[in-house]
């Protein structure tokens, strides 16, 4: 670095090469995290703010498109897959939900409001007068992540 600062990433677990980023990404990040402007970051590596704006966006593309790597692994063998059938209210989606992460001993990270939200945000055109048209699955992973499909009508429970 340019002035001589502390490595960006020494505080932190994971070096860059283990890392979907490159060294000058995950740097680019953990200084916008402590709270430089791409001006500042562009004065340190002795750059452009223009280069530094690239960089940025390019470790946060990265960083989604790892983050999406993850959930699709997770929904190969999730502990916990279940369908709601057809005509099931949406209030009556966290119950089975809960039980079916009993069944599996599984963890659920969100509340009963949120999964009725993530619900219709997920499949909205499955939904009508808060009633599901067609069934729907739910999968959880194992650090309690909820996931939501619409489901096709001939599945089963």
């Amino acid at each position: 670095m340019a002035d001589g600062d502390a490595d960006p990433l020494a505080e932190f677990e994971y070096p860059a090469e283990k890392l979907v980023l490159t060294d000058r990404q995950a740097e680019v990040l953990a200084l916008r995290e402590r709270g430089l402007t791409q001006a500042e970051i562009a004065d340190r590596f002795d750059t452009t703010r223009a280069n530094v704006a690239n960089i940025e966006s390019s470790a946060r593309d990265n960083a989604e498109q790892a983050r999406n790597t993850v959930a699709f692994l997770e929904l190969l063998d999730p502990p916990v897959e279940t369908e709601i059938e057809a005509h099931t209210s949406l209030f009556d989606v966290p119950p089975r939900v809960y039980s079916a992460c009993d069944e599996a001993d599984v963890k659920v990270n969100s509340s009963a409001v949120e999964l009725v939200e993530e619900v219709r945000s997920s499949v909205a055109d499955a939904i009508e007068d808060n009633i599901l048209k067609r069934p729907i699955r739910v999968y959880v992973t194992e650090r309690g992540d909820v996931r939501i499909a619409a489901g096709n009508s001939s599945g089963s429970s």
